[in-house]
């Protein structure tokens, strides 16, 4: 795969992941109502919709009760965003580009909400019962954005031989 190919590729996704986070919270705030009803057991006793709005960035952590936290929390995560797209020009093969896709797509669907909202809409919960050991309320943008972060520690943490489709070096 060439590297406008590449480039394509992860562009593509972060398309699809934005599109799809902001897509699911649609359906959230609208067609199921989830700001009224406010938990909906979608698989009991393993997932359920779960009405949270995040002042902070990924599962909450960081969270600014200033009236210009949501400004400077998406000011930052455009700067990373527009860290990884120059990344992204540069990715040595498919599965990075794919990766930094994700975690751009991801990232940018929670800077939309920042922008329309001032917070973003979280709304995915996962528990075994009554047993909660990730009490976090998450959305589609983060779990793209977890993904693709794992996607490229395994991808590094592969020999060089292993890794996929690197391309020959630049001369």
């Amino acid at each position: 795969m060439t590297q406008t190919g590449r480039t394509a590729l992860g562009l593509a996704l972060a398309a699809a992941v934005l599109a799809l986070d902001q897509g699911t919270k649609q359906l959230m705030l609208t067609t199921l109502d989830l700001p009224l009803r406010g938990d909906i057991p979608v698989i009991p006793r393993l997932l359920d919709f779960a009405m949270a709005w995040n002042d902070g960035v990924t599962f909450g952590l960081l969270k600014s009760g200033a009236f210009w936290g949501p400004w400077l929390l998406g000011g930052v995560a455009l700067c990373v965003v527009i860290g990884l797209l120059i990344w992204l020009r540069r990715a040595e093969n498919a599965w990075t580009a794919a990766s930094l896709g994700a975690i751009a797509g991801g990232a940018l669907g929670n800077v939309v909400d920042r922008a329309r909202f001032g917070r973003v809409v979280d709304f995915i919960h996962v528990h075994w019962g009554a047993w909660d050991p990730f009490p976090f309320i998450f959305n589609a943008g983060d779990s793209a954005i977890v993904i693709g972060v794992a996607a490229l520690l395994l991808e590094s943490a592969l020999p060089a031989r292993h890794r996929l489709q690197t391309a020959p070096p630049r001369a």
